[in-house]
């Protein structure tokens, strides 16, 4: 399990986490991945899930773009998890940096898997810091959106299934950003 840094409570009682760890140990109902719009999981992170969860997320994956096309922004996909300790692997599609509109971009992807967990009645979540990796956003600029979409989605009026929203991060530089914005940003009692 990975170290817990910081928590925050909102109003309606969801946990907001920012960890150091391995996201795919994560003991939560799914963990998003970065994906590439076509779900070939290659490289980063998307390979990493692949590896120890099994080639059935791969699998799974592929069948999803062939029934549905590519992924976008706004709509991941999702797959089982195979052998990792949690349910479900939502693929969301972060932007490439340089691309265009990647702010609206990212925060679509973050607000579309907490919208998909919610349609699948999970109660927890992992996240990693989407689009920092290999498609270059800045992460002290992915901080901010992700954790705006987060605050955002659960200032709404609706209900959400949603207990846990853990931001899980592995290396130095990017928990360093995010802790950066986060000690910025959240006001913890």
């Amino acid at each position: 399990m990975s170290k817990i840094l910081r928590e925050f409570q909102f109003p309606k009682g969801q946990h907001l986490q920012l960890a150091q760890g391995d996201l795919t140990t994560e003991p939560v109902d799914a963990i998003v991945n970065a994906a590439n719009r076509y779900l070939s999981h290659g490289g980063g992170l998307a390979a990493a899930i692949v590896r120890r969860g099994g080639d059935t997320i791969q699998a799974e994956s592929d069948a999803w773009v062939r029934q549905h096309g590519q992924v976008s922004h706004a709509e991941p996909a999702f797959t089982r998890a195979g052998k990792l300790p949690c349910r479900y692997v939502i693929h969301a599609v972060g932007p490439i940096w340089g691309e265009g509109d990647e702010d609206q971009k990212l925060e679509e992807a973050v607000t579309g898997c907490l919208r998909l967990a919610d349609q699948l009645e999970l109660s927890s979540i992992a996240i990693p810091a989407i689009s920092t990796g290999i498609f270059g956003f800045p992460k002290d600029r992915a901080a901010g959106i992700i954790l705006s979409a987060i605050e955002a989605y659960f200032s709404q009026p609706t209900a959400s299934s949603l207990n846990l929203v853990r931001i899980t991060l592995y290396d130095q530089p990017t928990l360093d950003a995010f802790l950066q914005v986060w000690n910025k940003k959240i006001k913890t009692a």
